[in-house]
């Protein structure tokens, strides 16, 4: 079994990461809304509006 060294020194995944946190969004919002999310509501939680217009720039 490999074991990450202490001190700081294991690599983060900042795709991982990023993931995580999406899906920890996706999870709030859901849990919030009294149906199921709509596509609509999932893309708005997600930002994918604002990931698009960004990639166009």
């Amino acid at each position: 079994m490999h074991v990450a060294p202490v001190g700081g020194t294991a690599v983060q995944d900042h795709v991982a990461l990023a993931e995580i946190e999406l899906c920890g969004e996706l999870i709030i919002a859901a849990s919030a809304a009294q149906e199921r999310l709509s596509l609509e509501s999932i893309d708005e939680v997600l930002k994918v509006a604002e990931e698009r217009e960004s990639a166009r720039r």
